[in-house]
């Protein structure tokens, strides 16, 4: 086993003990998961809706400046639909055509704060909004990952402040004879996708 090999296996069961602390933290906090679907005990959703802030007060409470430029913040959901469109269309038309697997929304468009009780409609609307284009971003980003794993997997010589999904399956920078050797294997490498996708759905 290599030092890489054993620092994913780690991590993966590191991965694993922050799932299961969370989980822990759910019973705490009188909630639990059924699939997608989100149980909160009826005791806790009664108190959490007394706390919730009526709307006028929530807009009496707000800064002047934060309402002046909320129509900026929220005018950025047309170029969000229009890359949203985009993707679409570009993962059902290239991927097929290169053996990729396309990526599922569902793993990152996570719209669940919609059930919870002390958020009144206007701030529902703000996590919809946030959950949203966070997600389109995510989606993207791993849209973009797998397409550069075909195309050019390559780490780069200086470090990116972030790594995305695929990162770590690219070849070594200036490692010209693996790359050559290995090229045709590392694109089309998306066996942990394809059993990510059979097996159970995850939760962290």
């Amino acid at each position: 086993m290599t030092r890489m090999e054993d620092l994913m296996q780690r991590l993966q069961a590191l991965e694993q003990e922050v799932r299961e602390e969370v989980n822990a933290l759910r019973e705490v906090q009188g909630y639990h998961l059924e699939g997608r679907r989100i149980r909160i005990q009826d005791t806790i959703r009664k108190a959490h809706r007394a706390r919730r802030k009526r709307v006028h007060v929530w807009l009496w409470e707000g800064r002047l400046l934060a309402y002046l430029v909320s129509p900026i913040i929220y005018t950025g959901i047309f170029p969000a639909l229009l890359l949203d469109g985009f993707v679409v269309i570009y993962q059902f038309i290239c991927f097929p055509a290169y053996g990729i697997p396309r990526v599922k929304r569902k793993d990152y468009m996570v719209m669940d704060r919609r059930p919870l009780p002390y958020l009144n409609w206007i701030e529902k609307l703000g996590c919809f909004y946030c959950s949203y284009f966070n997600g389109l971003m995510a989606l993207v980003s791993e849209v973009a990952a797998r397409t550069e794993q075909h195309f050019c997997p390559i780490k780069h010589a200086l470090r990116p402040k972030t790594l995305h999904s695929r990162y770590r399956y690219f070849f070594e920078y200036g490692d010209m004879e693996a790359y050559r050797a290995r090229l045709e294997a590392v694109r089309h490498d998306f066996a942990d996708v394809r059993e990510a996708s059979a097996g159970p759905l995850r939760n962290l």
